[in-house]
């Protein structure tokens, strides 16, 4: 299977006047095109800071990063902001929408920094708003949406460039069950379509679509499993890291 993300030792040390900490301690792992991985961990295990690497959001102290066949683990801001733009789709858990902006034109945002045409780029918003059952509310703002609407304005938006991977942080933390059940069949069905996805998460109803489980404790992988859903869907063994 095709690589997607790799990672070798990878190092995050913080220094805070004299004190150092230690976010990550030497996380290796590879993940393949068209898999659904959760990453989870307890608070202060180091699942922000490598989602944060991994969405081109930081860099490592030392170690190797691989995104797509490209060393990003060197890379200057400029360069990771090109990175961040053409491979990586975000999808936070506050939304992080353009309040006075349409739903239409935040999801056509991250075309404009592409140098396409405006044309294209409403073409490509329109498709990815319908690909995510929003045809209705294309000129709505945030404010005249529901939570589980504007999560799927950021989803969408997400999608508009035809990422190598969907970068999820707790992407059901502001919405009710009902609601987040909603939003994890979309991401189901995106999967389906092979769409990579990296879920970040610290409950366990949310890992469980998730075809693969990766465990942080204190900057260390702690576990690397293949869940039952995706030995079912995949017929393949569980594996580690």
């Amino acid at each position: 299977m095709e690589e997607i993300i790799k990672t070798q030792d990878i190092v995050k040390l913080y220094v805070m006047g004299t004190e150092e900490l230690y976010a990550l301690k030497g996380v290796s792992m590879t993940i393949h095109k068209n898999e659904y991985v959760a990453i989870m961990g307890p608070s202060g295990s180091g699942k922000s800071t490598l989602m944060n690497i991994i969405g081109c959001l930081d860099t490592p102290t030392s170690g190797h990063y691989e995104l797509n066949r490209q060393n990003v683990s060197e890379m200057d801001d400029n360069e990771l902001a090109s990175v961040r733009n053409k491979e990586i789709g975000f999808v936070f858990q506050t939304f992080n929408l353009l309040p006075r902006s349409n739903a239409l034109h935040n999801v056509e945002l991250p075309l404009i920094y592409s140098g396409m045409s405006r044309t294209t780029r409403l073409e490509k918003a329109e498709q990815a708003l319908i690909n995510v059952g929003l045809q209705d509310r294309m000129m709505h703002k945030p404010n005249e949406l529901s939570g589980g609407q504007r999560q799927r304005v950021a989803i969408a938006r997400a999608l508009v460039n035809n990422p190598s991977i969907i970068l999820a942080d707790e992407p059901t933390g502001n919405l009710d069950s009902k609601t987040g059940d909603e939003i994890m069949d979309l991401f189901d069905n995106l999967h389906s379509l092979g769409n990579t996805i990296i879920l970040v998460t610290h409950e366990d109803f949310i890992a469980e679509h998730a075809h693969r489980v990766i465990k942080l404790r204190d900057g260390l992988i702690e576990t690397d499993k293949i869940t039952d859903k995706g030995i079912k869907i995949n017929n393949k063994s569980p594996v580690t890291a």
